[in-house]
C-alpha cells in the first residue's frame, strides 16, 4: 500500500483566529524604543506609521485574536493551503524519515506573504488609510501588498532593493500589474536614498535601506500615507500563524506529530507562522518538538550576530527592538541570491533563540541551491531560493536519520515558489553562484553602531 501523499481541509477549517505567542513567552518582552530619546516608544509615534488596531495587535496579551470575516473570504482564496507528505523525496534519500511540508506556493502571487498582507490592508482601509508605502527585497512582499491593497483600493509604493529589482523583474511586473508604483531602492525620492547614492552610487541596496526609505515617505506625508512591514513585527508573524495553525489539523489526518519543525528564516515571519502553533504546544501541552530557524551564511543575524537593540533599519528612522543583528549597517553581498537579507531577526523569534527554545542553523548557498534542485527533482516543485534553506535541513535532517536509523517525523513550511527566481537558478546551474560566509570582523565592526541603551541584560 502506498503513502499519502496529500492532506487538505475544507474551507469550514479554516482557522477563526490567530495565535499570538505573547501570551506564552517565557520571557518577559523587551520594550520598544524611539530611535531619537531612547525611550519607550508611544502610541502616538507608532501612529504616524500604523493604524491604531495594528499597534494594539503588537501589544495585545491575549493568545487569540480574532480574524475579521472580509480577511477570512479573502484568504478562501487559496487557504487552507495543502501539508503535503514528501514520499519520492523520502525514496530518493532512501531515508526511514517521514517527510511533510506545508505548501504555501498556491496563493495567488506564490507565497505565504499575503496571510499578513491582506489582513494589514484590511485594517488600513478600515482607519481611513489612502495609501501606504513598504518595501521588498526580493519581491514576494512587495507582490503581496500590491494585491491586497488593490483589493482594498489603497494606493502603494514599494521601495525594492536595487539587485534584486534587477535579478527579480517579474515580480516588480507582477506589483505594478496590481497597481503599484515600484522604485529600485537606494533612489532619488527621498533624503536618505539620496545620501546613500551620494556616498556610493553603486549601492546594490539592502533591506535596511529600502526600510528607511518607505518609512520616511510615509513619516514625512503628513498622514496621507502609512507603513506596512511584511516581517520582523508581532503583528506580522501572528497573521501568519494560520499556516501553522492548519498544518496541526493536518498533522492529525495524518497521524503523526513532527519530532522537528523547520522554516527559512529571514525576519522571521514564515518561520513563526508555522512553527509558533506549534511551539505552542511545547509551552503549554508538553511537547518536545525541536524547532530550527533556517538562516543564509551569508546573512546569519541568528548565528553570528548580536543579540541586541539595534535599529529596524540603515537611516536610524525607525525604533529601536532587541534582536539578534548584523548591526543596521549592514549590506548583504551582491553575490547573494538566496533572499532572506534582512540585517536582524523578529523580537520574539530572537528572545525565544535566546532562550533555548527555537535551534538557529546556517546553512551556505551552494548547498541550499543544491537542496532545491534535489526537492524539485523529486517533488516537481521549484521552491523559492528563500524556502530552499528549510528545504537543506529537512535533508540533511532526514538523512541523519537515516545513519542513526531512526524514523522521525520531519514538517517545513516551503513558503513559495520560485517560478520568478530563475535568474538564481541559473546562476546556479551555470557555476556563477559563490558561498560566501559574513565575515565576523564585519559584525564586530557595526556593532561600534549600535545605539547606548541602558537596559537591564
Amino acid at each position: 500500500m502506498s503513502a499519502q501523499y496529500k492532506y487538505l481541509l475544507d474551507e469550514s477549517k479554516l482557522p477563526k483566529a490567530w495565535y499570538n505567542i505573547n501570551a506564552d513567552l517565557p520571557v518577559p518582552p523587551q520594550p520598544v524604543l524611539h530611535p531619537g530619546t531612547l525611550e519607550p516608544v508611544t502610541p502616538d509615534f507608532l501612529g504616524v506609521l500604523f493604524p491604531m488596531s495594528l499597534i494594539l495587535q503588537e501589544i495585545s496579551p491575549e493568545r487569540w485574536i480574532e480574524i475579521p470575516e472580509p480577511v477570512r473570504e479573502i484568504y478562501k482564496l487559496w487557504r487552507p493551503t495543502p501539508l503535503l507528505r514528501a514520499v519520492r523525496l523520502e525514496q530518493a534519500l532512501d531515508t526511514p524519515a517521514h517527510i511533510y511540508y506545508k505548501y504555501e506556493g498556491v496563493s495567488p502571487v506564490g507565497s505565504h506573504k499575503p496571510n499578513t498582507a491582506v489582513a494589514q490592508a484590511f485594517y488600513n482601509k478600515e482607519a481611513g488609510t489612502q495609501a501606504l508605502t513598504t518595501e521588498t527585497g526580493a519581491g514576494q512582499w512587495g507582490s503581496a501588498l500590491a494585491m491586497a491593497c488593490n483589493f482594498f483600493g489603497i494606493d502603494l509604493e514599494v521601495y525594492m532593493v536595487k539587485v534584486s529589482y534587477h535579478q527579480k523583474p517579474y515580480r516588480r511586473i507582477i506589483m505594478e500589474n496590481f497597481g503599484a508604483q515600484v522604485f529600485a531602492s537606494p533612489t532619488e525620492r527621498t533624503n536618505y536614498g539620496r545620501s546613500v547614492l551620494a556616498q556610493d552610487p553603486q549601492s546594490p541596496g539592502s533591506l535596511g535601506i529600502a526600510i528607511s526609505e518607505a518609512v520616511e515617505v510615509a513619516a514625512t506625508s503628513g498622514g496621507a500615507k502609512k507603513y506596512s512591514l511584511g516581517s520582523v513585527l508581532g503583528h506580522v508573524l501572528m497573521h501568519q500563524t494560520v499556516i501553522g495553525l492548519e498544518a496541526l489539523q493536518q498533522m492529525e489526518l495524518a497521524g503523526e506529530y513532527p519530532d522537528l519543525i523547520i522554516g527559512c528564516a529571514g525576519g522571521g515571519s514564515n518561520f513563526a507562522g508555522f512553527a509558533y502553533p506549534f511551539l505552542h504546544q511545547n509551552l503549554t501541552a508538553g511537547k518536545t518538538t525541536r524547532i530550527i530557524a533556517v538562516e543564509p551564511a551569508s546573512c546569519p543575524s541568528l548565528t553570528r550576530g548580536k543579540y541586541a537593540f539595534d535599529f529596524g533599519d540603515t537611516a536610524a528612522m525607525a525604533p529601536i527592538v532587541k534582536m539578534y543583528t548584523l548591526g543596521h549597517t549592514f549590506v548583504p553581498p551582491g553575490i547573494h541570491a538566496g533572499g532572506l537579507r534582512y540585517h536582524g531577526m523578529s523580537p520574539s523569534v530572537s528572545a525565544l533563540v535566546n532562550h533555548g527554545d527555537i535551534e538557529a542553523r546556517a546553512v551556505k548557498q551552494l548547498a541550499t541551491f543544491e537542496a532545491a534542485v534535489q526537492f524539485s527533482k523529486a517533488e516537481g516543485i521549484i521552491p523559492a531560493p528563500e524556502s530552499a534553506h528549510a528545504v537543506r535541513v529537512a535533508i540533511d535532517e532526514a538523512l541523519a536519520c537515516k545513519q542513526r536509523g531512526e524514523q522521525k517525523v520531519i514538517a517545513f513550511n516551503l513558503s513559495g515558489h520560485g517560478h520568478f527566481d530563475m535568474l538564481a537558478y541559473e546562476a546556479y546551474h551555470h557555476g556563477r553562484l559563490e558561498d560566501f560566509e559574513y565575515p565576523i570582523e564585519a559584525v564586530e565592526e557595526a556593532m561600534t553602531h549600535l545605539p547606548t541603551v541602558s537596559m537591564p541584560a
